[in-house]
């Protein structure tokens, strides 16, 4: 129930995020272009918004296993060995989460408490700043979620893409539809 919630409100936001980027570029862009004037503070939102994709995009990332990385020594290793480094994986993922939280919670103080504003966005900083702890405890959440399921015995390990076998699996597939419709078009005798 709390993770769908999660899930969905996390695939809204970076959705959100991604449309008011564009819209936003777009627009000052035809200003500057069509109208000669623009928008002072949209470079500056555009950042804000960038920064927080990419915070949202950490975690959402975990999720999808769409993180690279090279794991080609861990996959010489028997199952239960590359389960331990999966957990050792998550307990330093889980750690530099903590940081971050820890250090962006600092970060949103102390411009809480200066009450800063932005240099060109009428907005205070530590508003825009708030992404730092919230990302990473999203972050964390799903590296929780990935080490249980190594415990579990759900997961072998850190899942990560494997753009080479996608490509490889993608050419078989094709290949294999390709034989099949050329064994369908061949005239029998």
């Amino acid at each position: 129930m709390i993770s769908t919630v999660v899930n969905r409100l996390e695939e809204g936001i970076i959705a959100l995020l991604l449309a008011a980027m564009t819209s936003l570029t777009f627009v000052n862009v035809v200003m500057r272009y069509v109208f000669n004037s623009g928008l002072t503070w949209a470079l500056e939102t555009t950042e804000f918004l960038f920064a927080w994709l990419i915070l949202f995009g950490m975690s959402y990332g975990v999720k999808v296993g769409s993180h690279i990385g090279v794991d080609a020594l861990v996959r010489l290793f028997p199952k239960n060995a590359q389960r331990v480094i999966g957990l050792i994986v998550v307990a330093a993922g889980i750690l530099y989460s903590s940081w971050l939280i820890i250090g962006g919670w600092e970060l949103v103080s102390f411009n809480h408490m200066l009450e800063m504003e932005a240099e060109d966005s009428p907005i205070m900083l530590w508003i825009v700043y708030l992404i730092m702890p919230v990302g990473a405890a999203l972050l964390a959440f799903r590296l929780a979620q990935v080490g249980w399921r190594i415990i579990t015995g759900q997961q072998v390990g850190f899942n990560l893409a494997d753009e080479a076998r996608e490509a490889i699996d993608q050419l078989g597939a094709s290949t294999v539809e390709d034989d099949k419709s050329a064994t369908a078009s061949t005239p029998k005798s």
